[in-house]
């Protein structure tokens, strides 16, 4: 991403949010690497905003973890922390193994014929090679999942972990041969859920996060 792109176009948004929006996709796409320091006058020139709306976007980006205050150099891109990752990855797969089974059980016709449109699309975005279609058409997927699992009090602990999981995944989509695994273990969630098999559900859902997690591991340990 180029210094250019980053600069955002008036629109019924606000400057805020539309700042907003384009702080986490640089992030999420690396424009802005773990650990590097944000300073507030080159993000003013680059987003083509206001030195108070930068400082509002920093400090909402820290409430969701992907901006850290460093002590005497102040805000820089948030370093994911190996620990809090094990902990996002077990909810994860946790939640995620649950809606699938719930899914499998009690999804209509309907919702299953939309989950496998969504599902399409997480596919035609992995085709393209760009990491945030890839992560938005996967919020979009099982945000799908979970509501035809019917377990919207689930999904809403899902949404607040969001932002940390995507910077997450943003490292293991971005990882050396992550595209056909990734492919392969949501279609077998989605095979498992069209043929009515809970317990294969839970299972495909499950392994789909602990390869996500293993990779994980492997990239953070290696920094």
């Amino acid at each position: 991403m180029s210094d250019g792109t980053l600069r955002i176009e008036r629109s019924t948004k606000t400057l805020r949010n539309l700042a907003l929006e384009r702080m986490r996709d640089a992030i999420m796409e690396f424009h802005f690497q773990p650990g590097e320091r944000l300073v507030e006058r080159p993000l003013c020139d680059q987003l083509g905003v206001s030195r108070s709306v930068v400082r509002e976007v920093l400090r909402q980006l820290e409430t969701e973890g992907l901006v850290e205050m460093v002590p005497g150099h102040g805000p820089a891109v948030a370093r994911p922390d190996l620990s809090r990752t094990d902990e996002i990855y077990e909810l994860r797969a946790l939640l995620e193994g649950i809606a699938a089974r719930a899914c499998a059980q009690a999804a209509t016709d309907v919702q299953i014929a939309s989950l496998d449109r969504a599902l399409r699309e997480l596919l035609e975005a992995w085709a393209s090679s760009e990491p945030i279609k890839v992560m938005r058409a996967t919020t979009k997927f099982y945000e799908k999942l979970f509501d035809a699992a019917g377990k919207r009090i689930a999904w809403e602990v899902v949404q607040g972990l969001n932002v940390r999981v995507n910077q997450l995944r943003s490292m293991t989509i971005a990882s050396t041969n992550r595209r056909e695994p990734a492919i392969a273990e949501m279609t077998a969630i989605m095979d498992a859920i069209r043929s009515r098999n809970p317990d294969q559900a839970e299972a495909a859902a499950r392994h789909h996060v602990e390869r996500a997690w293993s990779i994980a591991q492997q990239l953070l340990r290696s920094k």
